[in-house]
């Protein structure tokens, strides 16, 4: 298998890329995806490479830019839109809670809004409080959207492609956190898939469940514990919704043990409906209580120590773990 050593954001910009080759009804739209090259850099040079019918820059208006590509899915067009930040997705929540969530199910089944939403996400880089969230938990709980977190380079290569076969709407969560971070892939990635949360590391004595930023923290967590004799299995959710559980499930009974992690606040969140799930249909494998670490519930701080300690960490994650393992 040959690899290639790449940063999280070219690995976006070459799915983006190959998106836009392999389908003329693709196209891109966003503020300053065109001759700025987002505002990420995630676009760079593609302005240069397709024109301007195909990556448009638009004004600042999430509501209309995302209603615009609403109506050009409805026509046939395969529009993907990139939005800033995930906290400026709320200007466009009528359009995309109240339209492009429900029209198939309105239309009774008449209409279909193949449409992809792209959003920076997570929690650093000192981007203060209405810049830095994970509201990956607000989307994920409305019926006709599909959400999918980007928490590895492999997804960030691949899952662009899986998401413009989809006859419904979807999110996609990319992390800003991780757009410098370097990793090798395989050059030939096969697609990703829109249902199946995928085992990263395989494991006997614990189950870590995860997503988004937390994917790498658990890998590194889940690497020093095997250094102590812990062996802990890392699954990376990926599909948000609809949630896949038999996954998650299967390596419960077989571990007996689960540690949920995410970004986002505890109260009401992806980890609350894992556990929730857990207790309803895997409880007589549990061994142990269900533990999770989640962000703090405050608004996300500005100076980094206590944006820092907002967050799961890895060391956070190697503390819980060994606790749970030695009830200590």
């Amino acid at each position: 298998m040959t690899t290639l050593s790449i940063t999280y954001r070219e690995a976006l910009n070459q799915g983006l890329r190959e998106a836009l080759q392999n389908d003329e009804r693709v196209f891109l739209m966003g503020e300053d995806v065109g001759r700025y090259g987002g505002a990420f850099a995630v676009s760079k040079g593609l302005l240069q490479e397709f024109g301007e019918d195909r990556i448009m820059d638009v004004p600042l208006l999430e509501a209309g830019f995302v209603g615009a590509g609403i109506g050009a899915a409805m026509a046939g067009m395969k529009p993907i839109i990139e939005i800033m930040t995930v906290n400026f997705s709320l200007f466009a929540m009528d359009q995309i809670v109240n339209n492009a969530a429900t029209l198939q199910h309105m239309s009774g089944g008449q209409l279909n809004v193949p449409l992809i939403i792209r959003m920076g996400s997570g929690i650093g880089r000192q981007l203060g409080t209405q810049h830095s969230h994970s509201w990956e938990p607000f989307y994920a709980h409305i019926p006709g959207l599909i959400v999918l977190s980007v928490g590895t380079h492999e997804d960030a290569r691949s899952m662009l492609h899986a998401a413009l076969q989809s006859h419904d709407p979807v999110l996609l969560f990319e992390y800003t956190m991780l757009l410098n971070l370097e990793k090798e892939i395989a050059t030939d990635l096969p697609i990703a898939s829109l249902s199946k949360a995928k085992v990263l590391r395989e494991g006997k004595d614990i189950s870590i469940i995860t997503y988004g930023t937390g994917v790498y923290k658990s890998l590194e967590a889940a690497a020093e514990l095997a250094s102590v004799g812990i062996d802990a299995e890392v699954i990376d959710l990926r599909v948000l919704r609809p949630l896949d559980e038999s996954t998650f499930l299967t390596s419960i009974a077989k571990t007996h043990r689960v540690l949920i992690v995410e970004d986002a606040w505890r109260s009401v969140s992806i980890s609350s409906e894992v556990s929730a799930r857990i207790m309803e249909n895997g409880f007589y494998n549990l061994d142990a209580p269900v533990q999770r670490l989640c962000g703090i519930e405050v608004p996300i701080p500005y100076p980094v120590h206590l944006e820092e300690a907002a967050i799961p960490q890895k060391i956070d994650i190697i503390s819980t773990v060994k606790k749970m393992i030695y009830r200590n």
